[in-house]
């Protein structure tokens, strides 16, 4: 039995119940940042804890340290009461103050200002009108402000995450959860429920719908679903394998695999007009497709030299030139949003690890140091790779920086969690 979700807000879970993060290694000299607890005109409390929302965020990035609100000598929540001089005496570099007001039936103001402590200067300052379920939108906004004020950089903070969750039911029996949340982990809502495999999700790259292969006819469909409100499409039903699904960059046209001719083969689908086109040819095994971002070239699994590597052939077609050369297994590559890099599954005496691949240098610097670690998926910065691993017998997602020197675990406290893929960029309410 297949449920599908009618819209996202209506199949929220409390996520504090559901989830607790690690972060297991970072940067030991991150810059340090006082987040001051917002102050709170209204009745009652605010909805959110922005201040700890915004910590959080940042330190998961392992590039800030959070300074410990107890050691705070005064907390302003606007700029007409900072006194630097504190901020100095405990040696924090940026200051972040803020507060939230009331101003309607489910109507709230948020000021936020970000400081420059040495200096004593504003470096941003944003106010919102939201409501209450935009609040951890907006404290994750704020955190994407800071990021790109202090390392010049965009965050990747208001971004979502889909995965699949595997759990095990009163009776016994399996159920496979297409879900979606914030790029944190919380805020969970199931997409689809089904009895059969789910696999490969897929962001479009307007981050409106997801693409993935299902098995609820006991054999693989790709379908395409709007996330808005539930509806979808079954994108490929041919005869044998389809499986894959990966959106251009543009948003036009879907990589996917298919054994329709007799054997797994790259094939690129325009889902508006159902043309098909087959892009490769060899009786090897090709799968596991992804568009470069100016979607000039897709990257694919093969064993056609004996054992899986990755391979890259123009979208116009042509001879596949083989990319990797250093390990016995490379596999499930995508590619970083500059085309600079690739992340993919490198594995060597059987131990699969995450690794990046530098194009132009041909050098790769595995990242993870697990046996069993698969699916990664780069952030849409490209600064963090999201990944599917196992830890005490169970799957959970986890996350390591580019350069490898930050690491965390997502820690979901119900299911195994696999297949995870990151969205693109997600600024509008």
């Amino acid at each position: 039995m297949i449920l599908l979700g009618v819209g996202l807000q209506l199949w929220a879970y409390q996520a504090m119940a559901i989830l607790k993060i690690e972060i297991t290694k970072g940067i030991e000299a991150g810059v340090p940042i006082a987040i001051v607890p917002f102050g709170w005109q209204g009745e009652g409390k605010p909805p959110q804890d922005l201040a700890k929302i915004i910590g959080a965020d940042l330190n998961r990035s392992g590039r800030f340290e959070s300074l410990d609100k107890e050691d705070f000598l005064s907390r302003p929540y606007d700029q007409a009461g900072v006194k630097f001089k504190d901020w100095r005496l405990i040696k924090a570099e940026a200051l972040a103050v803020g507060k939230v007001q009331r101003v309607g039936k489910d109507r709230y103001q948020v000021q936020f200002q970000l400081f420059d402590v040495f200096k004593g200067k504003q470096l941003a300052g944003y106010r919102y009108v939201i409501k209450a379920k935009q609040m951890r939108k907006v404290a994750h906004q704020i955190s994407d402000i800071i990021y790109e004020k202090l390392t010049g950089e965009p965050g990747a903070f208001d971004t979502r995450i889909a995965y699949v969750t595997v759990e095990q039911r009163g009776s016994g029996q399996r159920r496979f959860l297409l879900q979606v949340a914030d790029a944190d982990g919380y805020e969970p809502v199931t997409v689809l429920d089904s009895g059969e495999p789910i696999m490969s999700p897929a962001w479009s790259p307007d981050g409106k719908r997801l693409a993935y292969v299902s098995f609820e006819k006991r054999r693989s469909m790709v379908y395409v679903q709007t996330l808005a409100d539930g509806s979808r499409k079954r994108l490929a039903d041919f005869r044998g394998l389809n499986s894959a699904p990966a959106w251009s960059p543009d948003g036009k046209r879907l990589a996917l695999v298919l054994s329709r001719d007799g054997n797994p083969e790259i094939y690129i689908l325009s889902p508006r007009s159902r043309q098909l086109r087959r892009l490769t040819h060899h009786h090897a095994i090709d799968t596991e497709p992804a568009w470069s971002p100016n979607g000039r070239h897709i990257v694919f699994t093969s064993d056609r030299s004996g054992k899986p590597q990755i391979y890259r052939i123009s979208v116009g077609g042509g001879k596949p030139q083989r990319v990797t050369f250093e390990g016995e297994y490379n596999a499930r590559a995508s590619y970083a949003a500059d085309g600079q890099s690739i992340t993919l599954v490198s594995a060597t005496k059987g131990r699969y690890r995450i690794a990046v691949l530098h194009l132009r240098r041909n050098t790769m610097h595995v990242l993870t140091q697990a046996t069993l670690d698969e699916s990664p998926s780069f952030a849409p910065n490209g600064r963090m790779i999201l990944y599917a691993t196992e830890q005490g017998g169970r799957g959970v997602l986890a996350a390591v920086s580019a350069d490898g020197r930050v690491k965390q675990v997502l820690r979901f406290l119900k299911g195994d969690v696999r297949e995870p893929a990151w969205s693109p960029y997600n600024r509008k309410f």
